[in-house]
């Protein structure tokens, strides 16, 4: 009867790791570059970018039609400060930030501020969309107009919502992407 060899374990000594837990730390790390990376991405997607050059300048030139059909020239904004708003039916946070938008412009109408709303969307689901929730500020029909305004201005992805403070200069003061907070909204009000 002949007896088994003995198994041969790889040789470690004190103070390193065996090969599963090796890989677990390779595994650990390479998960965590991919976090750090993927924070690094989405960091720059919602971060507002450079303006194109004269893009303040278009802006006021730039008309809209409201909901009800009449049109919203920007330019008889110009003058007070302005809150624009980029947003669209489809977009939970732009929805959800909608009535404290509505409130900021409440409170801060009498102080000089003025709000516009620039519809991502189609015009039916935006008229459908005001029945339900009314807005006191006019809200302009921007479909893809507004897509490439928001783009000049410096959304670069085109996300939503996507909000710009103007002076009463009409020059911007502030953009920032993605939902509005109630800071925000103090903030921005100490502006002029």
């Amino acid at each position: 009867m002949t007896t088994p060899a003995p198994e041969i374990l790889p040789a470690t000594s004190p103070g390193t790791l065996s090969d599963p837990a090796r890989r677990r730390w390779l595994y650990a790390g390479v998960a965590g570059a991919a976090a750090v990376g993927g924070a690094g991405v989405a960091w720059w997607k919602f971060q507002p970018h450079a303006m194109e050059s004269g893009a303040e300048k278009a802006l006021w030139a730039l008309e809209f039609e409201t909901p009800d059909g009449a049109t919203l020239p920007l330019q008889r904004f110009l003058g007070k400060p302005l809150l624009i708003n980029f947003w669209a039916t489809w977009c939970a946070p732009c929805v959800e930030e909608l009535p404290m938008l509505n409130a900021f412009y409440r409170e801060q109408a009498p102080k000089g501020w003025q709000v516009v709303a620039l519809a991502i969307d189609q015009p039916s689901s935006v008229r459908k969309f005001l029945t339900k929730l009314p807005l006191e500020f006019p809200v302009g029909l921007a479909g893809m107009q507004g897509t490439d305004l928001g783009r000049s201005l410096g959304n670069l992805t085109g996300g939503l919502p996507f909000t710009v403070v103007l002076g009463g200069e009409g020059r911007v003061l502030h953009r920032k992407m993605g939902q509005v907070t109630a800071q925000d909204l103090q903030q921005w009000a100490a502006l002029r």
